[in-house]
């Protein structure tokens, strides 16, 4: 069933000492150092939400909902797929929008196409990729079809990229039900760690490179950069940035046995390097709270 916190429970609880030692900072502690308008921290094996802020607030997601996109096409355009990209495919991309360099004319490699999605997010690579997946109206529609089957009950597609539109929303729990779902599909988990890769400047008409040039993640818990520490067990997954969403984050990490999955949205502190400072603080406490703290619930299991 769908997590439903109670207004208790939203408003995070402290955990009883037979909960939660001393030695774990309470829920409400925690609080006070996410100024995110909406946040949660979930153990990715058995789904216990740990902690959570306004879970079910609808907000804009920006390319965190790129994490949909690429669970609904991976299946469909596998990394050895070709396209040879037309100006059509590219005639969508949004003002303003990221993008990784793909140029009208020239073929590439499906697998190239989902680096540029994951490690530079670019909307150019989304929206040929939604191309090659039947079109971009077709994938909005397998996007919305694919939330409802893993539980996402508050997501709402309109661009396929993530680029801000009228009526589009998702939550920090249908998040995270995303990044939970894509660490079980190889591709996906194995895009969403990627650091730096090559992206093809120019291709033969295999998709191999003649020439290419350096992208890097803009995860900066993954790569380290900007001073931003990379975090000690990071598998990735998926940060996003528009004006009206603010900054936006899946992450999720590794230690022991444990992966723990958190979801940040538009904090309302700092600079653009906050919801990296954020993330990590809640990763940190998930990790020392796990198995001390009574869970708030569960994310869903996908519909079978």
């Amino acid at each position: 069933m769908l997590l439903l916190l109670l207004p208790a429970q939203a408003g995070l609880l402290t955990s009883s000492a037979s909960a939660a030692p001393a030695a774990v900072p309470s829920r409400a502690a925690l609080a006070k150092k996410v100024s995110a308008r909406a946040w949660i921290v979930a153990d990715a094996r058995t789904g216990q939400v740990l902690a959570a802020h306004n879970p079910h607030a609808k907000l804009p997601p920006a390319s965190t909902l790129k994490t949909l996109f690429a669970l609904t096409a991976l299946p469909r355009v596998p990394g050895s797929a070709l396209r040879k990209v037309s100006k059509q495919d590219l005639a969508g991309v949004g003002e303003g929008s990221s993008v990784v360099g793909v140029k009208a004319g020239r073929t590439y490699r499906a697998a190239d196409l989902w680096r540029g999605t994951f490690l530079r997010s670019g909307n150019d690579a989304v929206h040929v990729l939604a191309a090659m997946n039947g079109g971009w109206k077709s994938s909005v529609t397998q996007m919305q079809a694919k939330a409802r089957a893993l539980g996402a009950r508050n997501t709402k597609v309109v661009s396929a990229d993530g680029y801000d539109a009228p009526g589009q929303y998702s939550t920090a729990y249908d998040l995270a039900l995303f990044g939970r779902a894509g660490l079980k599909n190889k591709s996906f988990a194995q895009f969403a760690a990627t650091a730096s890769a090559r992206f093809p400047d120019k291709t033969r008409t295999d998709g191999s490179h003649i020439s290419s040039y350096a992208i890097q993640n803009t995860n900066r818990l993954l790569t380290g950069a900007n001073g931003i520490g990379r975090y000690r067990g990071i598998v990735g997954i998926k940060n996003g940035y528009t004006s009206k969403a603010g900054n936006t984050l899946i992450a999720a990490a590794t230690r022991g046995k444990r992966t723990l999955i958190v979801t940040v949205l538009n904090p309302q502190q700092g600079n653009g390097l906050t919801v990296y400072r954020e993330a990590r603080a809640l990763l940190d406490w998930g990790f020392g709270a796990a198995g001390r703290v009574k869970p708030l619930g569960t994310l869903n299991q996908p519909a079978s």
